[in-house]
């Protein structure tokens, strides 16, 4: 019987950290199960003359702190010989990005599972997306208008702004009302007025933890990553220093997984790790979301199998 063949789309692999990466995780469960690797980047994909193509190298991995990987000679090779491909390219969710799911549209459509979905990826921003959920979503503003954030801030008293595409809690500021640095904050990151952010109501059960918890083909993870802010910083992300613990999920929790699972999945979402603080949904991430090996770390709960199970009765369908 032939080997499954997988392709992942995603940032240089030597520059990864190997204890936590979450893709490093999601090619060892590949791996233990057979499947042929091959890695690309974003610009080793190409189209000619309507067939997507790629430069990929033949990949296998470890899971070893100094020596994680190794790589092929490069070859070209058209999409469509993938059974599988993981789009795990990190933001910023730029042109290039949008670019590449146009390419990943093509070798779809001939057959090959896209993890997430080309289309979903370009239509649901990882950010703006919860506004599709205002009965759990924290109150929020997307605005240019450095008008309209303060009178957002005005309203609220305390409020996070951050940039529309990007991720590991980098650019994210807290402006309490009456900050001196308040101009200074909205003109930077709003490009004086040219570039949309997002306000959200500053929620400080934030101290107690920014949750993250997975969903796999629309259903949630039975555990949960909580990851509880430094004190000397406001951000709940791994990539600022937060502590990484794991715990059930609460039963608002599970409303709100409930609620916004069968419509991502409904979508061609089936990975996504929405981030919840205190009662409130803050963000829904689908272009790579982590925590899935500290959660297995932690608590011996494997997110990543939970994945290839789905995976794999999709590719025997």
């Amino acid at each position: 019987m032939a080997k499954k063949k997988l392709a992942v789309i995603m940032d240089p692999i030597a520059a990864i950290a190997p204890e936590k990466d979450g893709t490093l995780g999601m090619l060892l469960e590949a791996q233990s199960r057979s499947y042929e690797l091959t890695y690309f980047q974003q610009e080793d994909l190409r189209i000619i003359n309507g067939i997507a193509m790629g430069s990929g190298r033949n990949l296998n991995v470890e899971d070893n702190t100094t020596s994680w990987f190794s790589l092929s000679e490069e070859n070209e090779m058209p999409l469509s010989d993938f059974d599988v491909i993981l789009m795990r390219k990190d933001p910023p969710f730029n042109t290039e990005y949008i670019y590449t799911t146009y390419i990943l549209d093509l070798a779809e459509s001939l057959g090959v599972l896209v993890i997430n979905s080309p289309q979903s990826l370009r239509n649901l921003n990882e950010k703006v997306s919860v506004s599709l959920f205002p009965d759990c979503a924290a109150p929020s503003l997307v605005s240019s208008s450095i008008e309209d954030l303060r009178n957002f801030l005005n309203l609220h008293k305390k409020i996070v702004v951050k940039p529309l595409n990007g991720m590991g809690g980098k650019s994210i500021f807290v402006i309490t009302e009456g900050d001196l640095n308040t101009n200074s904050i909205l003109e930077t990151i709003t490009k004086e007025n040219h570039e949309s952010v997002m306000a959200q109501l500053y929620i400080p059960e934030v101290l107690q933890g920014d949750k993250r918890i997975h969903l796999v083909g629309g259903k949630h993870a039975d555990v949960l990553l909580c990851r509880i802010p430094l004190d000397s910083d406001n951000r709940g992300n791994l990539d600022a220093g937060a502590q990484a613990t794991t715990q059930a999920l609460t039963e608002n929790d599970k409303r709100i997984c409930n609620l916004i699972g069968p419509k991502l999945k409904a979508s061609g979402i089936l990975f996504a790790g929405i981030d919840i603080i205190g009662d409130f949904l803050t963000e829904i991430n689908i272009t790579s979301p982590t925590g899935m090996r500290q959660i297995k770390k932690y608590a011996d709960y494997d997110v990543v199998a939970n994945l290839f199970n789905l995976i794999e009765k999709k590719l025997s369908d």
